[in-house]
């Protein structure tokens, strides 16, 4: 069987998980991994099972992540498809589903599209990766939320059992 992995990431955990994913089930299905950032155009008739998974920052997942949604919501909605957020709100484990994780919610009451299978994953936190506003403004944010501040640390909030029982469930399509 072949699947489709797209994904949207900013500074990497979102690529990290996709691929994560695929490598735990290449025993029983066949991906292709691709950035949803530099897919124009993908063949989804190709694909028994399609996988999306998108970060969020500032609040937003990427435009892309809506504009595929649009352009495909009738392909995807006939197939089996799952989503998956990542953000760093996840980190708090009250914050993990797509009910209780606010960007989630907004975006599945929003979309065409209604995944068969979803899934919220804490991101990283990579503090001297980034760019001096981004670092400014996420230590802001961490600040008013009770995290992480200290911008020499990078921290990684990704609970990986629970990227594995998501592709356990993935695999029972």
């Amino acid at each position: 069987m072949k699947a489709l992995i797209l994904y949207s990431s900013r500074d990497g955990q979102t690529r990290a998980i996709a691929s994560y994913i695929a490598n735990k089930l290449q025993d029983t299905l066949n991906f292709d991994v691709l950035d949803l950032q530099q897919v124009d155009t993908v063949e989804l008739a190709q694909y028994q099972q399609v996988l999306i998974g998108a970060s969020v920052r500032y609040g937003h997942f990427p435009p892309a992540l809506m504009r595929f949604v649009k352009r495909h919501a009738a392909q995807l909605n006939q197939m089996p498809s799952a989503f998956f957020a990542v953000n760093l709100t996840a980190r708090k484990p009250e914050k993990r589903s797509p009910q209780t994780n606010v960007y989630t919610r907004k975006f599945l009451l929003s979309s065409p599209w209604q995944p068969k299978q979803c899934a919220v994953f804490a991101g990283a936190l990579r503090y001297p990766r980034y760019r001096w506003f981004d670092r400014i403004m996420i230590r802001f944010i961490m600040k008013m939320t009770g995290g992480e501040t200290d911008t020499s640390k990078e921290v990684e909030y990704t609970d990986w059992q629970q990227v594995d029982r998501f592709a356990q469930d993935l695999s029972r399509f």
